[in-house]
């Protein structure tokens, strides 16, 4: 029997796509990665017999990324990565052992069908899926296709059988495209990302970022924020003046009347209007009308307009709400939530679709009296060929999806329903007036029929109340007549959906991406989420697009990426070549980062007015090892110790705490060690600020404390502290932290791993000799005569953590409170005494309550 292997994006994805085909008659297990798991079933494929296996990738395969040595930022010339450093293409995610997985899942297999998402980007996944997969498949016939590609919208059992039996193959071009955006945005950005970063973060202490990067993308959608913030900041308001006027007829309430005029920006000119006015103590009627007037339903749903609605109504930010959309989107209960389009196809069953919320009580009635009356035709919108607008595909309640997915999912489908209803009607009445020379009217509007506005009641025709009835040549009393003084004012902040009609409009990233850029520019700090969410710059957002106008205004102005955008597009369709657009794009970039490079102290004059040079910022704190003096601890990111009279900079591990610790020196460069902490319940280590930024033996890399320093003889480090390999990670060790007494602590020196031991110990200390079982460092503990846990009595005692069952009540194994990662890590420890050498404790034979626990985690 042939085996067919079937691959989708999300293990989700592939158990309600394979609890669909296999009709609930597949068994699972788990992949060897444990991420993944594999559905089988048998049953008939190309008119044969087979057996199926459905599994799934985790999103990308495959990440790009420069060859080891040009993502050296000290060694390698950013302009050297415009065409001069290879890429790769290596596991997205290596801890998941994906293209291993995939495999293993596929020797031996005759067929492969591709139901990753039906975009640009799933295309992509395509062939890394194929990539992984090819090799170990059996190889078929000479003219037998072997490889198919599902096309489906949304997980419904219809659609599901209908993409199988409809099966086509992947679309090269699509991903060539996706391959084209990711190198470009890769050598682009990060050639000027490390030019500008290095170059500001030596100058100046403030800036409160760690990264100052540039992205095609990223970097206009910058540029719209401060663009609205200059107007606001060089707004000047102008005074106006205009004629209020209030009449009444009876016992009715006054009506306000609206100036024909509007305004006037001269108050004598305004003044001459009022006295012209006054003349009549009456206002008489002019002309009376009533007009019957529509608010047309809205078109189909896409993503921008999600997105948009998302933002402004329910609060929610475009990255938050794209991550419900899939979740609700592989859950069944929405259809793909990426999309251009705004008309539903021909065959689109709206009826079907409509009937799935007959039940629902939120808009119960809405519906059945559609079904019974006939649903009204959508408007026409634009259909760009790529997936349906964005529908519910089953009926929901607020206790299965959670606050946020139902908010979503409520918003979704009011959106739905409104589109195949009538439009909202009502009666637009207005009333003009005269009052000596000057024109006034007033106007009300009543409701005739809410149509859609039932379904979306925010966009309702308010209740207003009634206009008098009254007929030409009808006088009313003139109530009140005066000038009013008013000022212009600013604009306000671009809001997040502003923010996302203006990419839209000048074409800045896609359907997908654009949460992705404006999520960027706000975890970069460029911009603040103010109230109703609205996008303030910072300083130091502002001072980059100056600096970026002052030198070269299209790489920040939109025209350039859009032009990009094209070019990509026409890729994609087939239409453009890939090596030519990609080198005639990168040859532009790379002529304007030279011209940037050679032109950067127009920049610099802007952020020496706004930011402190690294030297007047920071508190002293420890000594420096050349010159003795002390430096400076500089808190805001990236965090760093600065020697004002060396003029070196220093990095240090970021998201802790820094402190002097205890006044001692590093045997090797003679600098100050300094404490870094993630928190109370956190992990703590000493380090060299020197070392850390230049690794002094060859095993260590930059980023390293002296938990993974591999000095022979230091006190501080790997070799007097290390105690045996972490009972989780594969390369950490477990290092003793010499300053978490009395609440002793070993914590491993690569994970979050954290081990209290011999809580209220007067001493504890590493030994020189290992365990016979395990080959860990042993210990040596003096406890506290009034609670030592040791028989009769007994204070001392030498032995194994792991291994020793006097310990086993004195050892806890718990996980680190890290807000991040706090280094960039490096290499496995080699050498020093079995510290790093040791085998884990063995999981067959739990001798304690240590041992236990790390047969649990192996």
């Amino acid at each position: 029997m042939r085996t067919v292997l079937m691959v989708a994006e999300k293990p989700s994805l592939a158990q309600s796509i394979a609890r669909i085909l296999s009709k609930g008659s597949c068994t699972s297990r788990k992949g060897l990665n444990g991420a993944c798991s594999v559905h089988e079933y048998t049953g008939t494929f190309q008119g044969q017999s087979v057996r199926f296996k459905m599994t799934s990738v985790c999103g990308h395969v495959m990440s790009l990324d420069f060859i080891g040595k040009y993502n050296n930022w000290d060694k390698v010339d950013p302009a050297e990565l415009f065409s001069k450093a290879p890429t790769e293409k290596k596991e997205a995610n290596p801890k998941l052992s994906m293209v291993k997985f995939l495999q293993v899942e596929a020797r031996g297999c005759d067929f492969v069908v591709l139901w990753l998402d039906c975009d640009k980007e799933g295309e992509n996944i395509c062939f890394e899926v194929l990539d992984a997969v090819q090799p170990v498949m059996n190889k078929g016939g000479v003219r037998e296709q072997t490889v198919f590609r599902a096309k489906f919208s949304s997980i419904t059992d219809t659609d599901i059988w209908n993409a199988m039996n409809r099966l086509g193959e992947p679309n090269k071009n699509e991903a060539l495209s996706v391959d084209a955006r990711q190198e470009l945005d890769l050598r682009i950005g990060c050639a000027f990302t490390r030019f500008q970063t290095k170059y500001f973060q030596g100058k100046y202490g403030n800036l409160d970022s760690s990264l100052i990067s540039f992205g095609p993308c990223q970097t206009p959608t910058l540029g719209f924020c401060v663009e609205r913030h200059d107007k606001i900041q060089s707004f000047k308001p102008e005074t106006y003046w205009i004629l209020q006027a209030k009449v009444f007829k009876g016992k009715d309430g006054p009506l306000t009347l609206d100036w024909s005029r509007v305004r006037v920006f001269d108050r004598e000119v305004g003044q001459m209007f009022v006295n012209l006015a006054k003349m009549s103590k009456e206002a008489k009627v002019e002309a009376v009308s009533q007009k019957e007037k529509t608010k047309q339903r809205p078109q189909a749903l896409n993503t921008v307009e999600m997105l948009r609605v998302a933002s402004s109504a329910l609060g929610m930010g475009p990255q938050h709400t794209m991550q419900i959309a899939e979740r609700l989107y592989t859950q069944g209960y929405i259809s793909y939530p990426r999309t251009e389009t705004t008309q539903y196809p021909e065959n689109f069953d709206l009826k079907g679709t409509l009937r799935q919320q007959a039940n629902s009580p939120m808009w119960a009635e809405e519906v059945k009296a559609l079904l019974s009356a006939g649903l009204n035709r959508p408007r026409k919108g634009n259909d760009v060929g790529d997936h349906p607008p964005i529908t519910p595909m089953r009926a929901a309640s607020e206790g299965e999806l959670g606050s946020d997915g139902w908010r979503l999912y409520e918003y979704i489908t009011r959106h739905f329903i409104a589109t195949v209803s009538q439009d909202c009607r009502y009666l637009q009445s207005t009333i003009e007036f005269s009052i000596g020379t000057e024109r006034f009217s007033c106007g009300g509007k009543t409701p005739i029929s809410p149509g859609y506005t039932a379904l979306m009641p925010w966009q309702g025709v308010p209740l207003e109340e009634a206009l008098p009835t009254c007929q030409p040549g009808d006088a009313f009393t003139v109530d009140e007549l005066r000038l009013v003084e008013r000022q212009t004012g600013p604009p306000d902040y671009l809001t997040e959906a502003e923010l996302i009609t203006l990419m839209e409009k000048h074409g800045i990233g896609t359907d997908a991406s654009i949460p992705v850029h404006i999520n960027n520019v706000c975890q970069r700090n460029y911009v603040t989420v103010e109230t109703g969410r609205r996008l303030k710059p910072t300083n130091l957002g502002v001072v980059l697009v100056h600096g970026y106008y002052k030198i070269d205004a299209e790489l920040v102005l939109p025209t350039i990426r859009s032009a990009v955008e094209k070019q990509l597009s026409l890729i994609a369709l087939g239409k453009a070549n890939f090596q030519q657009v990609l080198q005639h794009t990168l040859d532009i970039f790379k002529r304007k980062f030279h011209y940037f490079v050679d032109s950067i102290s127009s920049m610099d004059e802007l952020m020496e007015v706004s930011f402190s040079p690294i030297a007047a910022t920071g508190k002293p704190l420890s000594r420096c090892g050349k010159c003795h003096r002390f430096m400076k601890y500089i808190q805001a990111k990236p965090s760093r110790l600065h020697c004002s009279h060396c003029d070196e900079t220093y990095n240090v591990p970021q998201n802790g705490a820094i402190k002097l610790y205890k006044e001692l020196r590093c045997p090797l460069d003679d600098f100050e060690l300094v404490l870094w902490t993630s928190g109370a319940r956190g992990k703590s280590y000493p380090l060299c600020p020197y070392c850390f930024s230049n690794p002094p033996f060859r095993d260590m890399k930059k980023g390293m404390g002296c938990n993974e320093c591999t000095h022979p003889s230091c006190q501080h480090s790997l070799s007097a502290l290390g105690i045996g390999q972490c009972v989780e990670c594969e390369s950490g060790v477990l290092v003793l932290d010499p300053t978490s007494g009395p609440k002793w602590r070993m914590a491993c020196n690569r994970c979050n791993v954290l081990v209290h031991l011999f809580e209220h110990a007067h001493k504890v200390q590493v030994s020189q000799d290992s365990c016979e079982v395990c080959d860990a460092s042993l210990v040596m503990v003096d406890f506290n005569k009034a609670r030592t846990p040791l028989p009769e009595g007994d204070t001392q005692h030498t032995g194994c953590v792991f291994c020793d069952p006097l310990f086993q009540d004195a050892v806890e194994l718990k996980h680190a409170s890290m807000r991040r990662t706090a280094h960039r890590g490096g290499g496995a420890r080699r050498g020093g005494r079995g510290r790093g050498r040791g085998r884990r404790p063995n999981p067959k034979k739990p001798k304690d309550k240590m041992a236990a626990l790390a047969a649990y985690f192996v």
